[in-house]
């Protein structure tokens, strides 16, 4: 009668170097033949039989390929050909937000000649709500990224993460396409942004470039431009004074006028020009110290 085997943690002990085993019925027991019953004996040393446990992949080999998640970018930017144009207006204004993170400051020395020209163009058609051009720009972005640097992909992906959270801002809308577009923006985005950075190319990359944007305007904050502005907003803070100086030093007595209601009307103008002066004045100074203190953290940040 064949003896049962239970297949545990357990030491196997075994004579024979070649045992003939046959499996019966039921998948956990063994059944030894009779050839190999008769020379059973036990051994001082019981031989393990050993196993061998296999990693999975590490974390770096999990994580998904760039190129793959631009084209699913790419593929998330296939929409009709009016979808822009056809967004309300505060998702008009949400788009162009988008379009601004996405190309703001030094672009083209922060990602690349090429792809920094290519993202350019993309927010030019972004602020145009041209779709067919954005769809055909973003379809080269795949093809892009392998010239790309640690830093200039690292600067790449912190502007497709800021731009998908522009996207993400926008809500539902339609089908759910601009909420895909935002999570595979923001998904690419934050992969690439964590791309290794080599020391000469982070050193580069600490020299940032602040935008100050109102409207269609976009200007380079310098520490040069701030003290500049200074110099003009102390130049208009002496006209607003004098201007004052100049209506207050006029007297009441001293306005004639064929009656009663004609004399309010200066006395209120006149009160009005001197709220207006001082306010000047005042917001002057104001701005005169806030360039001059941006001056100096700009100029101490490019140090």
């Amino acid at each position: 009668m064949a003896s049962s085997l239970s297949l545990h943690q357990h030491t196997i002990y075994c004579l024979s170097p070649t045992p003939t085993l046959r499996f019966g019925k039921y998948p956990h027991h063994i059944s030894i033949l009779p050839s190999f019953r008769k020379n059973f004996l036990k051994f001082d040393s019981p031989t393990t039989v050993p196993f061998a446990v296999t990693e999975s992949d590490s974390p770096k080999s999990l994580e998904p390929d760039p190129q793959t998640l631009l084209q699913q970018v790419a593929e998330s930017f296939v929409l009709p050909a009016d979808f822009f144009s056809q967004l309300p207006r505060d998702l008009r204004l949400d788009l162009n937000d988008a379009a601004f993170d996405l190309s703001n400051g030094p672009v083209k020395d922060e990602c690349g000649e090429e792809v920094g020209e290519t993202l350019l163009n993309i927010s030019r058609a972004w602020e145009m709500a041209d779709t067919s051009t954005s769809t055909a720009l973003v379809d080269k972005l795949p093809l892009l990224i392998g010239s790309l640097t640690g830093s200039q992909k690292s600067a790449f992906g912190r502007r497709l993460l800021s731009a998908g959270k522009r996207f993400q801002s926008m809500g539902q809308y339609g089908e759910g396409e601009v909420q895909k577009i935002a999570k595979v923006m923001i998904k690419t985005g934050k992969l690439l942004s964590a791309s290794p950075v080599s020391g000469v190319e982070g050193e580069e990359f600490k020299q940032q470039t602040r935008m100050f944007k109102f409207g269609d305007l976009q200007v380079e904050l310098t520490s040069g431009k701030a003290y500049t502005g200074a110099a003009i907003a102390v130049i208009f803070s002496f006209l607003s004074w004098e201007l004052s100086q100049g209506i207050q030093s006029i007297p009441e007595s001293s306005l004639q006028y064929a009656n009663d209601n004609a004399l309010l009307l200066a006395k209120s103008l006149r009160a009005s020009l001197l709220v207006m002066s001082y306010s000047s004045t005042v917001l002057a100074v104001f701005a005169t110290v806030g360039l001059i203190l941006l001056g100096g953290q700009l100029k101490s940040e490019n140090k």
